[in-house]
């Protein structure tokens, strides 16, 4: 006798007629039906091509009620979901970041910028009250002169 156990607990379910669970026999069945009253409706009204299209398109909504599963959500709590998250609150997310290393820091920052102004300024000052460089020929002739003058 063999049993077999799944993996995550969570995903058990209890096959109840033909390996389906309760909810896939409930909606297999409701598909069915809803084929067999858009067939009889239908049938004097359209060919048996077109009939089979309308039959297989009226029953898909409830198949897939049944049996289809998204990130652990029924078919129709996921309808729901999204109608709630893209009709009823949508939002338009911004991302602003707060660096708090430079908030914490700002004051100290800012203070060494206003000393780094002072200090170009100073030296501004300095560049523009100095007298300008002599060249070398400027030099040596000045050194020539005073040789001259001793």
């Amino acid at each position: 006798m063999e049993v077999k156990i799944n993996k995550d607990i969570r995903e058990f379910s209890e096959s109840i007629f033909f390996g389906l669970t309760m909810r896939q026999f409930i909606f297999s069945l409701l598909a069915c039906v809803v084929a067999v009253i858009l067939y009889f409706s239908l049938k004097p009204f359209f060919g048996i091509e077109t009939l089979s299209w309308i039959c297989i398109l009226g029953a898909t909504p409830f198949a897939v009620l049944g049996f289809v599963k998204y990130n652990g959500m029924t078919a129709e709590k996921f309808i729901i979901a999204f109608i709630r998250s893209e009709f009823l609150t949508p939002k338009t997310l911004t991302f602003k970041s707060k660096n708090i290393y430079a908030e914490m820091f700002k004051p100290t920052i800012e203070k060494k910028l206003k000393q780094g102004l002072v200090k170009q300024q100073h030296k501004h000052k300095e560049k523009k009250n100095r007298k300008p460089k002599k060249s070398k020929k400027e030099v040596i002739d000045n050194a020539e002169n005073t040789k001259k003058d001793i």
